[in-house]
């Protein structure tokens, strides 16, 4: 695997608010969205996720910079490359040196290769793969975190959206009706690997509903414009307007003006996870007709010279 920092296009001495936005940059560049006839485009997203989970997580980055930790994040035994390459003949162990574990080698009288690996891993046991002393549960793997995004019938009636994960594999992750905005889904085991022994992470899923022509969300409220005549805004009138279930009949009050709400109640989200269902909130707009003849204009004057009245007041 690559340099981590050479993947992301930054220096080791680079701060964390500048190896993010290189990730951000690059990932949202190589996303397979943005890339649907290059097939190379999902594995080098996987390798920039790769190594921003190295340098651009703080403890990560430090056991790299130290040589504790490879650039794929697995650990480095410093010293233990075979044999015959260090003082003494055993790949950097020294007469006398202590071993992983605190196992000691002294090769004085010569030595056993299955004594000191024999000593090596019973010290390693001891201590166990990631250093935890004997007796504790390995560490699980870490977790990762990625967006579904939804439109608003599936938030509504549920379903599923297909979800691109850090390292570039895809899943199809369920959706239930009534989710919200921003609402987060934790799918077991679908993280990162942990050591052996070790459970694997969890995925963490962030729900996004995409934009809707008509409707937008207000946590489990939803608003909609409405377009009215300036008659039925004068004289009141009952008016269809379109809502999640099917259209409804909305009854406007005589002297409406424009920017005026009404509510419709239960017909914004639906209940869900003992949430009630959410409202409706219909903004009115006050619309001309789209071509003004003769008659209309003659009494538009009529009202601007017989009965002006200044909407603007007190601004």
């Amino acid at each position: 695997m690559r340099d981590p920092y050479e993947v992301l296009g930054v220096t080791k001495s680079a701060p964390h608010a500048e190896i993010k936005k290189a990730y951000r940059h690059l990932a949202k560049k190589y996303h397979p969205d943005h890339n649907k006839n290059d097939p190379k485009a999902a594995s080098r997203l996987a390798e920039i996720n790769a190594a921003y989970e190295i340098v651009g997580d703080e403890e990560k980055k430090a056991k790299f910079d130290k040589g504790e930790i490879g650039a794929d994040g697995k650990p480095r035994f410093a010293g233990f490359e075979g044999f015959g390459g260090g003082p003494g003949g055993f790949g950097g162990f020294s007469r006398g040196a202590a071993g992983p574990g605190g196992a000691r080698f002294d090769f004085a009288q010569g030595f056993d290769a299955a004594d000191i690996l024999s000593d090596l891993f019973a010290g390693m046991g001891r201590r166990g793969a990631g250093g935890a002393a004997a007796g504790a549960a390995p560490r699980r793997g870490g977790d990762v975190v990625a967006t579904a995004r939804v439109s608003l019938e599936t938030a509504v009636r549920g379903g599923s959206a297909r979800v691109v994960m850090p390292s570039g594999r895809t899943l199809d992750v369920s959706i239930p009706a009534g989710v919200e905005d921003g609402q987060q889904i934790r799918l077991r085991g679908q993280g990162q690997a942990g050591p052996v022994g070790a459970e694997p992470g969890d995925a963490l899923i962030t729900v996004k509903i995409a934009p809707h022509p008509h409707f937008r969300i207000d946590g489990r409220d939803l608003r909609l414009d409405l377009p009215v005549t300036l008659y039925e805004a004068a004289l009141g009138a009952k008016v269809p307007v379109p809502t999640l279930s099917g259209t409804v009949e909305l009854a406007v009050p005589p002297g409406s003006n424009g920017g005026r709400v009404l509510r419709l109640r239960g017909k914004g989200l639906p209940a869900a996870e003992g949430k009630a269902a959410g409202d409706l909130y219909v903004s009115l707009k006050v619309m001309l007709p789209e071509a003004m003849d003769a008659e209309f204009e003659a009494t538009m004057k009529k009202w601007r010279d017989g009965r002006p009245y200044d909407p603007r007041k007190g601004f």
